[in-house]
């Protein structure tokens, strides 16, 4: 199952925004996997890092003044010491704005161009700055708004190079039916092959309208070109063992595993690929996609307020007591729900009654009945039956982990467990002790010492420092040889004396987390449902009555005024919108983004009257703010403006 060389990678971070629990997740499920090649006797090389080009950090950096550089840093910094205090086992943390990163950019660019999978031409279509991808108007919703994200996408027309992507839509289908296990979970693979049947356009790869990336080749004499992001970003797997500069390391590569989320999985299922074939480089053995994060059942953001921060939940609830939690608690590929009651049950539960309890059982009877010592050599002489049930999971265990389902891996690995606490509940030590079987007593604690070893052993991956202590106190240190001898060979531990310690796993009551942005949300939404069934309870009564009725409190507070359009002009590359400046009195026209260009001309509106809804929040449309909404009736026969019948003066109230 094993290979000598074993390279694992989590996506490079983007560094428009510092890190989350989705990072957390994919970072602690690779360091889990890195940590546990190294145990086996792999020779394991693990990267992460930073994504820093682009149109989306250029500008990120320009809306709050800085540097672009200087921003880059600064997030990427934010990164790296979370990795850091969370004892992330990293071998390399790379960033995209590594000088030798751009050398082995510009290097694959060189030689997919010399292969001809790289033309020059011009490229036109509907562009989403945020997920830095451009869309077919098929795939738009509402023909402007981005599929994927939900933001406003702009029609961009500019010079391009090109990559044949078309060209390996055949050779990708290939690999797919011919490794059912390439990408994971393998629901995800689905998805990836009914999108390449579906057939695939050549990728615009190069950008003009922006500068912060890797430029092309000083061989190509373009300097107005930059990498596409994605090309550059994908390409990090490479550079990171010195593709372009000092090539040692190559030879870790093919990847063992690519852990990313699933809303990048398009990007490295089809496009890392076809890139790879296109260098004549190996295929990664698998591409694994996790899903997302909610929090108590709703999805995070920060206008909500429920952002999981990791750093606050790890210094909490204990960094390891996190890792597991994040990796038994939801399937791979399946979206998971963050609650500090589950983590609190888990840890209570599964760590403290099943683990911890199980350790502090044998330290005290071994100290009771034997002063501290124990034996293991007559375990399989009295409890065979419980040493075969334990090897039975035991033996499903790496299969498991190497497809990336650690939560059943976690949850067969805890029946070892649950084999040893009800060993001790059948067998009465104190009863056998006083019956004078002191040979079955001392062969009972051997038992509870085998499979804490074992399990700790396996175990040890996702809880570092926990099953060290473990292990410490059953008299040996985990290292790749002890792993062999006691998982691989099944050597029995030699006697040892345990020492008292303090629990592993206090018992939590309460939630320790008060978050007042969640506080303050749980008063909102109480205030929105009471609100919610007073207008419910309204409405019902007033539709028993025949009628629609609302409260005169409820019309007033809507400010509708009657305005004069001075300035009308069209919003480039959009077909609905409008841009218009209106009158309504004040110091300045307000700027309003309408739909209504469908139906009226910039002309048409110039210097007419309008109705305009006056007090709602400010909004941004194609990133234009919209400070107000004009009032239009519709039907069948289309759009028409509401109007004053006379002139009025600007800002006249309505009502």
């Amino acid at each position: 199952m094993s290979c000598k060389k074993s390279y694992i990678t989590t996506p490079i971070y983007y560094v428009n925004d510092v890190a989350h629990i989705g990072h957390a997740y994919t970072t602690i499920i690779a360091d889990t996997l890195a940590r546990y090649s190294r145990l086996i006797g792999e020779d394991t090389f693990f990267l992460t890092g930073t994504d820093e080009h682009g149109q989306k950090i250029e500008e990120a950096a320009k809306k709050r003044g800085e540097d672009t550089q200087a921003y880059a840093d600064k997030i990427s910094k934010t990164f790296k010491d979370l990795w850091d205090d969370f004892d992330i086992s990293y071998d390399k943390f790379i960033r995209t704005t590594d000088e030798a990163h751009k050398l082995g950019v510009q290097k694959a660019f060189t030689k997919m161009h010399e292969k001809g999978d790289i033309y020059k031409d011009t490229y036109s279509g509907h562009y989403c700055i945020s997920c830095e991808t451009f869309f077919p108007e098929t795939q738009l919703v509402d023909d402007e708004f981005c599929p994927d994200c939900g933001k406003s996408t702009s029609i961009v027309e500019e010079e391009s190079y090109f990559f044949k992507l078309s060209a390996y839509e055949d050779k990708l289908l290939a690999w797919y039916e011919n490794n059912p296990d390439c990408i994971l979970p393998k629901s995800k693979r689905n998805e990836v092959i009914r999108f390449v049947e579906g057939g695939l356009n050549d990728l615009s790869i190069t950008r003009t309208s922006f500068d912060w990336g890797v430029k092309l080749p000083n061989d190509f004499n373009d300097p107005k070109h930059v990498m596409y992001v994605w090309l550059d970003a994908l390409m990090n797997y490479l550079t990171a063992l010195g593709y372009g500069t000092d090539e040692a390391n190559m030879d870790k590569y093919p990847a063992r595993v690519h852990l990313i989320g699933k809303d990048i999985l398009r990007f490295h299922a089809i496009y890392w690929p076809a890139f790879l074939m296109s260098l004549d480089m190996p295929l990664p053995k698998h591409i694994g996609a996790h899903g997302w994060w909610t929090r108590n059942g709703e999805k995070m953001s920060k206008s909500k307020g429920n952002v999981v921060n990791p750093k606050e939940v790890a210094d909490a609830y204990g960094l390891e007591n996190f890792r597991y939690f994040m990796l038994r608690e939801v399937p791979f590929g399946g979206d998971g729900d963050f609650s500090q009651r589950a983590l609190i049950d888990r840890i209570n539960s599964d760590l403290g009654n099943d683990l911890g309890n199980l350790l502090n059982r044998l330290i005290g009877m071994s100290g009771k009945y034997f002063e501290g010592r124990v034996e293991c050599d007559l375990v399989s002489k009295y409890y065979q039956a419980e040493l075969d049930e334990m090897q039975t999971s035991l033996d499903k265990l790496e299969p498991m982990f190497f497809e990336l389902q650690l939560h059943r891996f976690l949850e067969e690995l805890w029946r070892p467990l649950t084999v040893a606490n009800r060993a001790i509940d059948k067998y009465q030590p104190w009863t056998m002790i006083k019956e004078g079987k002191t040979e079955e007593t001392m062969a009972l604690n051997g038992l509870i010492a085998t499979i804490l070893a074992k399990v700790s052993l396996m175990l040890h991956a996702v809880m570092p420092q926990t099953t060290a202590t473990v292990c410490e106190a059953l008299g040996f240190e985990i290292t790749p040889e002890s792993f062999k001898n006691i998982i691989r060979n099944g050597a029995i531990l030699e006697a040892f004396v345990t020492q008292k310690r303090e629990p592993l796993f206090p018992r939590i009551e309460e939630e320790l987390l008060v978050d007042a942005r969640l506080e303050a949300l749980k008063k909102e939404q109480e205030e929105a449902e009471a609100k919610k069934k007073a207008q419910k309870e309204g409405k019902e009564k007033a539709q028993a009555e025949g009628v629609a009725l609302i409260g005169i409190d409820q019309f007033f507070a809507t400010s509708l005024k009657v305005g004069t359009v001075v300035k009308a002009e069209e919003v480039p590359k959009s077909k609905k919108l409008l841009l218009l400046q209106v009158d309504l009195g004040e110091d300045e026209p307000r700027q309003v983004v309408a739909g209504i260009k469908e139906w009226y001309s910039a002309e048409e509106m110039l210097n007419t009257q309008v109705c305009v809804v006056a007090n709602l929040k400010p909004a941004k449309l194609m990133g234009m703010i919209s400070q107000g909404m004009l009032l239009a009736a519709k039907d069948e026969n289309g759009l028409c403006m509401v109007r004053p019948e006379q002139p009025k003066t600007n800002g006249t109230p309505i009502g």
